[in-house]
């Protein structure tokens, strides 16, 4: 793993110049070397999860984007899957990439002796990776091999898995420890804050508070449910990040850690492959975007379930979907911007496509250069929300309306007076669409409720594709009666859906995967002085 420390086309927001020959008797010497090591777990180690995972899982398999003839989004979107997709195994091994690089990052400074307070921040910074990296091990295979040691499980692949509510509360653990010891204030731009961890924490609170051994329970756990707006309220309150005014600058290049974003993965601009930002290539309509002839977008769709989701005014469609008519200024700006008609009955992907290379030198041919949202501002808004609104039916909450409703007006739409869950689950979905979050928040809500979810699934008529013509100025999905419905195959919608197969390589590497999972033993005790 010590090969992630010899990287160096480092981005400009964290520019650190590693050493040229790293040996475990000259590293970890000084700060700058924690910098050094701690750089990759922005970008590198994230790449194979970034790709095509990251969209084709959060929002493929959430059906708000669907690609017929792509095996990237497809197998997600139909519910097909196997343990031998090609972007589920990627993913599993970046996310076991960032923790493993993690673990050698935390071993390395621990035995390092540099000052003590300067060693916590960077293992925290490392820790909140590994913890991320948990919670969507936790989220999507439920239960997972917890290691802290690479080279024991070099030494020996063959162990136990453990049981997801451990792989849930590590994960916890490790957010914890980065909000008590990361800075207030990041010390290179891109950097975490403590407050990046406790929205992260907002995150994983409101997660675990429905986990219970009841799938129908219909309640969750008041504790966490409470933790979880504590978590948010911190970082909303004490962090330094602000909303945006204009919600479509949050996509753009020259945007990239603004002040909303509170943790996003940093690509190095007209990097190489491996810390590139490769996803336009997948998105864009047309050469005539990129500029080359990387652009695969035609293909790759909003799905009629998610356009009918848009109300009239709400700018957000534009910024995350693209249909005829719309004017995008940004794109090929030579020629006064960029109009799209392509005599396309489908609506295609906007979010994370930015132009050519004449439009910004930071592009360059599968490489956006933009930042990829993991966590931001408008995301804990609505999980202190969410935390609020907690059994309740509806809730009246001032701060929460109040957190609702900053994303709505920025959005162009009418403020709510109060809220029931699916007033908060629509916003989380058009809020974060194409930013891979809404597979997870349907996650969450089957912990609890899951009978409901798989009912809301089915009501999405995946099997069924309906032709649509799309008025862009209204928002405004109509059937097209002159064409006919096109059926697909799906995958058998029941509880099942919610945990992925693990990928069969590993299964025949370490056959105890497909063994009972055995609990996990912690050493720490959990921190208590968080709030």
């Amino acid at each position: 793993m010590l090969v992630a420390f010899l990287w160096t086309s480092c981005s400009d927001i964290l520019d650190v110049a590693p050493e040229d020959q790293i040996t475990k008797e000259n590293f970890y010497k000084s700060e700058n070397d924690f910098k050094a090591a701690t750089a990759p777990l922005y970008n590198k180690v994230w790449f194979d999860f970034n790709d095509k995972f990251y969209y084709g899982l959060g929002d493929g398999r959430a059906y708000n984007l669907y690609a017929p003839f792509s095996d990237y989004i497809y197998p997600f979107a139909d519910l097909t899957e196997t343990g031998l997709t090609g972007p589920l195994v990627s993913a599993w091994g970046s996310l076991y990439n960032v923790i493993q690089q993690s673990n050698n990052v935390i071993i390395g400074i621990s035995g390092s002796t540099v000052d003590e307070t300067i060693k916590k921040k960077y293992i925290a910074e490392a820790r909140f990776m590994r913890g991320t990296a948990y919670w969507y091990l936790a989220s999507l295979w439920g239960d997972a091999i917890i290691s802290t040691d690479p080279i024991a499980l070099v030494q020996n692949p063959i162990v136990n898995k453990s049981p997801r509510k451990d792989v849930f509360e590590f994960a916890m653990r490790d957010i914890e420890y980065a909000a008590k010891n990361l800075p207030a204030t990041a010390g290179q731009a891109g950097r975490l804050t403590k407050y990046a961890a406790y929205g992260m924490l907002s995150r994983l609170y409101l997660s675990y508070a429905g986990l219970s051994d009841n799938p129908n329970s219909g309640t969750r756990n008041q504790e966490y449910l409470d933790l979880a707006k504590k978590a948010a309220e911190k970082a909303i309150n004490e962090g330094p990040y602000v909303l945006l005014e204009d919600y479509t600058d949050l996509f753009k290049v020259d945007k990239n850690n603004n002040s909303e974003s509170m943790f996003a993965l940093q690509w190095v601009p007209n990097g190489d492959y491996g810390v590139n930002n490769s996803q336009q290539a997948y998105f864009a309509l047309g050469s005539d975007i990129t500029g080359d002839d990387a652009a695969y977008g035609y293909w790759t769709r909003a799905s009629n379930d998610i356009l009918y989701e848009y109300e009239t005014k709400d700018i957000r469609r534009k910024a995350t979907w693209m249909a005829d008519g719309d004017f995008y200024s940004e794109i090929n700006i030579a020629n006064g911007g960029y109009t799209v008609d392509h005599d396309n009955t489908f609506v295609n992907v906007k979010k994370g496509v930015v132009g050519s290379t004449k439009d910004n030198a930071k592009i360059s041919k599968q490489n956006s250069a933009l930042n990829t949202y993991m966590l931001r501002l408008g995301e804990v808004y609505l999980n202190y929300a969410e935390a609020v609104l907690g059994n309740n039916a509806n809730t009246t909450d001032a701060t929460a309306l109040l957190y609702v409703n900053k994303l709505r007006l920025r959005a162009n739409v009418d403020i709510k007076n109060s809220l029931t869950y699916a007033d908060i689950i629509h916003e989380r979905r058009v809020e974060l669409c194409m930013e891979g979050q809404f597979w997870y928040d349907l996650v969450r809500r089957s912990y609890y409720k899951q009978q409901e979810v798989i009912n809301y699934i089915t009501g999405q008529s995946r099997g069924t594709i309906v032709p649509i013509t799309y008025d862009a100025a209204t928002n405004t999905v109509s059937v097209d009666a002159t064409r006919d419905n096109t059926a697909r195959p799906v995958g058998v919608i029941d509880e099942s859906i919610f945990l992925m197969p693990y990928p069969e390589s590993e299964v025949i590497q370490n056959p105890l995967l497909n063994e009972a999972p055995v609990p996990y033993q912690f050493t720490e005790e959990r921190i208590t002085d968080l709030f």
